[in-house]
């Protein structure tokens, strides 16, 4: 953090435990602040504990014992990140690679569910071996300046993407043209998001204290009130976690070792490289938790934290973990330590025994802030110096592609080949490190050998 930003911080000074712990007043925050934000990003990404289950349900997985292992996925990486690297950035079930999980491990390719466990497993063990080799940081340090913050536009756009999509906003186009339309203006979805975003908007111009949160609850209520697909359904439900059902423990580590499936086991660890330690740099930045040099504050704990959730997911019987980009919400909301991240491991857990209460938060109510989070970070565009037209448009392309393929690692991958070649016809190869080469050509390799997902 800068010096400026610390002066200008609220002073509101925090309990002598926690501001010790998570240096809260030293980076400009204040406990009810942490917490407001901590409660906004779980708001933000409560959706995983129906998506994922659901998901995994349609492949033949007990979607109780998903939602169980979710909520203990999401708790875990959380409350680590929280804890350890003091970071206001939550975890939990990748959806991208619930999906390949799902569709692509168990459907497509017939393996079990116990291989495909393991699968998980695997790849987690392998992605904290890259993390704690300092391969991660290696890549992190030598991710080109235009590609890191075309990386923070790319993520801000498909945010947008994702919540106008779930929100009824822009629609699937059932005929020919372009792929997507505009939704029913009509529909209360629509109605909702768009006021959402306006309100959220007002609110924060006028430094509303917790004004995004307000706004979720206040669409949920109106929901709840006028959406009959909003239902209530109590509060309390006992979690099953043991029984012929339950998924703990059940991996299939040797048979995931099988030559067949270690090509998976690539795919899913070289897709969260990528898709992960992109996420997590874009994070950083939209925070501000960066430091003199650009490396993000506690860095190398961010990125084992996600790691090691991943070995955790395989074990209690969910899918590939990793830092969620809603915890963008978060730090929107003013989250700057780890006790936001805390909330929202604290949060999950609570949510095994009250989890009919996730029903009552319809898509429409988080999707303006996810949509507001996503215009915040298009800010990142500023910081690309076009000066380096290259570098410049090598990170704008990065940004395009990772919404037009809904992909982050697609777009990482086409940002470095025309980051290399862009350099190569301009004769200013000198500017191409060992590092940038390797990188590209192992994206390159990654995607001609159709190992991405």
């Amino acid at each position: 953090m800068s010096d400026n930003t610390i002066k200008t911080a609220p002073q509101t000074q925090a309990p002598g435990l926690l501001d010790k712990l998570f240096a809260i007043s030293e980076r400009g925050s204040n406990v009810r602040q942490e917490l407001l934000a901590g409660l906004t990003t779980f708001l933000a990404m409560v959706y995983s504990v129906i998506v994922v289950p659901s998901m995994l349900g349609a492949a033949g997985f007990d979607q109780g014992s998903v939602f169980i292992a979710t909520c203990l996925v999401a708790a875990f990486g959380s409350l680590l990140m929280g804890f350890w690297a003091n970071l206001p950035m939550a975890i939990g079930c990748a959806i991208s690679l619930t999906a390949f999980t799902a569709f692509s491990l168990v459907l497509g390719q017939g393996i079990s569910i116990p291989v495909a466990l393991g699968a998980v497993f695997l790849m987690g063990v392998a992605f904290t071996a890259i993390t704690v080799t300092g391969l991660r940081q290696w890549i992190l340090t030598h991710l080109p300046m235009g590609i890191a913050h075309g990386t923070g536009i790319g993520i801000g756009l498909f945010l947008l993407l994702i919540a106008t999509n779930s929100a009824g906003l822009i629609i699937k186009n059932p005929g020919n043209g372009l792929p997507i339309e505009f939704g029913d203006f009509t529909s209360l979805s629509v109605i909702m998001s768009i006021i959402g975003l306006a309100a959220i908007l007002g609110l924060e111009k006028r430094r509303v204290p917790g004004g995004i949160l307000l706004v979720i609850i206040t669409i949920s209520l109106i929901g709840l009130i006028f959406d009959p697909n909003v239902k209530f359904h109590g509060f309390f439900a006992m979690p099953e976690i043991s029984g012929d059902t339950s998924l703990v423990g059940t991996m299939d580590i040797m048979g995931a070792m099988n030559p067949i499936i270690l090509p998976s086991v690539l795919a899913l660890v070289m897709t969260a490289v990528f898709d992960a330690t992109g996420t997590i740099r874009a994070l950083a930045g939209q925070a501000n938790l960066l430091d003199k040099e650009g490396n993000i504050i506690n860095g190398g704990k961010a990125l084992t934290s996600d790691s090691v959730s991943s070995v955790v997911s395989g074990f209690v019987g969910g899918a590939p973990a990793a830092v969620y980009i809603e915890s963008a919400a978060g730090t929107a909301a003013g989250g700057k330590t780890g006790l936001t991240a805390v909330v929202v491991g604290v949060l999950f857990l609570l949510l095994l025994f009250i989890s009919p209460i996730s029903y009552l938060v319809p898509a429409y109510a988080t999707a303006p802030a996810l949509m507001y989070v996503g215009l915040l970070m298009l800010s990142n565009v500023t910081k690309l110096d076009f000066d380096d037209s290259i570098d410049a448009l090598s990170g704008l392309v990065c940004a395009v592609f990772i919404v037009l393929t809904a992909n982050i690692v697609t777009g990482i991958m086409l940002g470095f080949v025309c980051l290399v070649c862009g350099r190569v016809f301009a004769g200013e190869w000198r500017k191409i490190n060992f590092g940038i080469v390797a990188l590209t050509l192992a994206l390159v390799a990654f995607y001609a050998g159709g190992w991405a997902i």
